[in-house]
């Protein structure tokens, strides 16, 4: 092409391109929008979920052999929440049997006190996996321990759960941001099924780092 000559083609694709870009931020923003008026400024109480747990039979997905097995334990059946990759991997026996993209807690990481909207860091058990009128799943956290409670640690509520009902993926980008109030979320009612039958059948422990 000559020097000072602009290709058309070129210039058409950048303002495609430019647009493209403009209705992605359009719709994550949207996303956030709706996210805040389904009611997520508030923890999910879990006083107020039935205690029943839930009757999923869905199989657990073969082994992933893309990501490296030195990020689940050596040993034993464990959830692992890998925070700077924002993934959750259901490993056994150090391999990754499945993984999720998940969003985490708008305050950081590292939960401290109740109120904080992080995400606690550490080895914890898992409660039974309870329907919920916000998220369809929500499996507790056994947060804090008796060791962090020791240590002044304070908040509760937390857990892993499902996408706000009604605003699931591909639809809205709800794992594109973290937005939670220190709970795991996952962007799929699928997903967080496939979850909760993992811990119903194999009663791991949750490993968030």
């Amino acid at each position: 092409m000559e020097p000072g000559i602009r290709d058309k083609g070129c210039v058409r694709g950048n303002f495609f391109g430019v647009a493209g870009s403009i209705f992605q931020i359009g719709r994550t923003l949207a996303a956030f929008l709706l996210l805040l008026s389904a009611g997520l400024t508030r923890a999910d109480p879990l006083a107020e979920e039935p205690s029943a747990p839930i009757p999923l039979a869905a199989p657990i997905p073969a082994a992933v052999p893309a990501p490296p097995a030195a990020l689940c334990p050596e040993t034993g059946e464990v959830i692992a929440v890998i925070t700077r990759k924002r993934e959750l991997w259901l490993c056994i026996d150090g391999a990754p049997a499945a993984r999720f993209e998940v969003a985490l807690g708008q305050g950081g990481l590292d939960k401290r006190q109740k109120g904080d909207r992080r995400t606690p860091l550490g080895t914890y058990e898992l409660g039974t996996p309870r329907l919920s009128g916000r998220y369809g799943i929500f499996i507790p956290i056994v947060y804090p321990t008796r060791e962090q409670a020791a240590q002044g640690l304070t908040g509760g509520d937390v857990g892993i759960h499902g996408p706000p009902r009604k605003l699931p993926e591909p639809e809205y980008p709800t794992t594109a941001f973290d937005w939670t109030l220190g709970c795991v979320a996952t962007g799929t009612d699928a997903d967080i099924e496939l979850i909760a039958t993992f811990v119903r059948e194999r009663k791991p422990m949750l490993v968030v780092r």
